[in-house]
């Protein structure tokens, strides 16, 4: 069920093929096997023979519509990771050449066998993370979140959760786990181990949840901020929340539900919002988040590509994965 990175997912327009300022990243990513590629020793070396590297970041992909499907939501996330690779081709290199980015390639969901895959998918991010590289999840639906989260368990660290999303998705899951239930089974297992869950979700929607999973996310101390507050008094009202949280974590693992966004500019989700977030909302929190140097990975889910045609949740997508691989390399002082 894994494929490693394939460069030819990577095509895209050339300016120039000597002049690093003209490079887009698919001029610059490397695709990567996990089951055989070793970490570098002594710190990775930059490619092209460019000099050493301080800061790296890997993509792997979950191409999974089990969760959406056990959700009895829109089919179609599987090929989410395929259709932002697309959308991410031309962006530009506007990082230090010193700044590696890796294709890790993709974790697939066949048969139904959503939870063997969550594990393998946890298993990869565990491997980049074992690298010193930071993991770029794309989903895939939403249940992507449970396979990155094991992969920081696996580590050794249980980071607390920041979601975008319209949904609180803490959906009790008695016939296995789906695209509604993830965080759900991340405050079960925490308490199985006896350790806290913290949870701070942002854009919740109350048409999106019922009373009781409000009164669930009360009893497990989540924390969330509605969609139509961020919409009233801004972006910035939730930083106080955002660096609160952040300062009582050890860490944190970051999940972006493209549903989170308003369906003018992402339609192609499995549960279109039509007063969810405008798109610099939420890449204002995103920042903000990132910014804190606690984030240990960042998941984007739930994008059902349309078939033919421009595609704007790809390419909103697409943005996000430019602004968080930046803030990253900025965290590294390699943003340019």
């Amino acid at each position: 069920m894994y494929r490693p990175g394939n460069g030819g997912a990577w095509k895209g327009r050339v300016d120039s093929a000597e002049d690093y300022d003209a490079f887009r990243w698919h001029q610059w990513i490397e695709p990567v096997d996990l089951e055989t590629t070793e970490a570098p020793a002594g710190g990775a070396t930059a490619p092209r023979g460019v000099g050493p590297a301080r800061a790296a970041a890997a993509i792997i992909g979950f191409a999974s519509d089990e969760g959406v499907r056990r959700n009895l939501g829109r089919p179609g996330a599987r090929r989410g990771p395929a259709a932002i690779r697309a959308a991410c081709a031309n962006l530009p290199c506007s990082f230090e050449p010193a700044f590696r980015l890796y294709d890790a390639g993709d974790v697939e969901c066949e048969g139904g066998a959503l939870e063997e895959a969550q594990a393998l998918l946890g298993e990869k991010v565990a491997a980049i993370r074992g690298r010193g590289w930071f993991p770029l999840v794309l989903g895939g639906g939403h249940e992507t979140a449970y396979g990155h989260w094991l992969g920081h368990r696996a580590g050794g660290s249980s980071p607390a959760v920041v979601n975008f999303d319209a949904h609180l998705d803490l959906r009790p899951y008695p016939d296995g786990g789906g695209s509604g239930s993830m965080f759900r089974q991340i405050a079960d297992a925490l308490a199985a181990e006896g350790k806290p869950f913290r949870y701070l979700c942002l854009g919740v929607q109350k048409r999106s949840n019922t009373v009781a999973l409000f009164r669930d996310a009360e009893r497990l101390g989540a924390r969330w901020i509605l969609a139509r507050d961020l919409a009233e008094r801004g972006a910035a009202s939730a930083f106080p929340e955002i660096d609160a949280f952040a300062a009582a974590s050890g860490s944190l693992m970051a999940t972006v539900c493209l549903d989170a966004v308003s369906s003018a500019w992402a339609p192609g989700v499995s549960a279109p919002q039509p007063l969810g977030l405008e798109p610099e909302t939420l890449l204002r929190l995103l920042k903000r988040v990132l910014a804190s140097g606690k984030a240990a990975g960042l998941d984007i889910c739930e994008l059902s590509p349309a078939a033919e045609g421009p595609d704007p949740t790809a390419s909103l997508a697409a943005t996000i994965l430019f602004a968080a691989v930046n803030a990253v390399a900025a965290l590294a002082g390699l943003e340019r």
